[in-house]
């Protein structure tokens, strides 16, 4: 990260917060402004202290995170949220990413994930856990979450429309390159520029932009 980062934390377990929040202190270009155990306490402290980017749990008392994002963003439209859940919320998650959460991470996601996470929402882009369920992906395929709708359209030629069909299918470069006889490194540089071309960080974010832009479909996939 070249820039620092006003950064709020929000969840009811204590534990889990106060671990999360060390952890985050410590990075050089994060400032933790402050943290919060429900939603009413996150919606008032985003309000007095104007971070740049939230991350909440979806479940919390008072109010949850699906009603406080849904809030947050009315009232604070900069804001970047991301959702932290557990392995069996998908349905939650596509609530809050329908409320207006940028991302969303599972709550047992490593320290670099959270870091990216982070940086990407900050840059206005959308995360996608790297641990995304093939069936979590069709709900949000179907759902009414479409962060690509505004953008400009993007084109991709014929070889970068059929390797992102084979990431999408969670082959490996090395897999694609003895599919399509390409060197590996050549397969690596394709994935590179469509990750760039889609604005996207891993292939949890390809399988997302490619469903929502018919460039595959689902019952191919998934």
């Amino acid at each position: 990260m070249k820039y620092d980062i006003r950064l709020v934390v929000a969840d009811d377990h204590e534990i889990f917060l106060d671990g999360l929040a060390l952890m985050l202190s410590r990075q050089e270009h994060i400032i933790l402004v402050g943290q919060a155990s429900d939603g009413r306490e996150l919606v008032e402290l985003v309000n007095a202290e104007k971070p740049d980017v939230v991350m909440t749990d979806i479940k919390m008392p008072r109010m949850d995170g699906i009603a406080a994002t849904r809030l947050l963003v009315q009232q604070n439209p900069d804001v970047r949220v991301i959702a932290l859940s557990m392995f069996d919320e998908e349905d939650q998650i596509v609530e809050m990413l329908e409320a207006g959460a940028k991302g969303y991470l599972l709550k047992n996601a490593d320290k670099q994930e959270i870091l990216d996470a982070i940086a990407s929402v900050y840059e206005d882009r959308v995360y996608y856990c790297k641990s995304t369920s093939a069936k979590l992906a069709g709900m949000i395929a179907k759902s009414k979450f479409n962060p690509y709708k505004q953008k400009e359209v993007i084109t991709f030629t014929d070889r970068e429309q059929e390797i992102i069909k084979l990431i999408c299918l969670q082959f490996t470069a090395q897999q694609i390159g003895e599919r399509i006889f390409l060197s590996k490194r050549t397969v690596e540089g394709y994935r590179t520029r469509i990750l760039e071309k889609m604005n996207v960080r891993n292939t949890a974010g390809v399988v997302m932009y490619a469903l929502k832009n018919n460039l595959v479909r689902e019952e191919d996939i998934l």
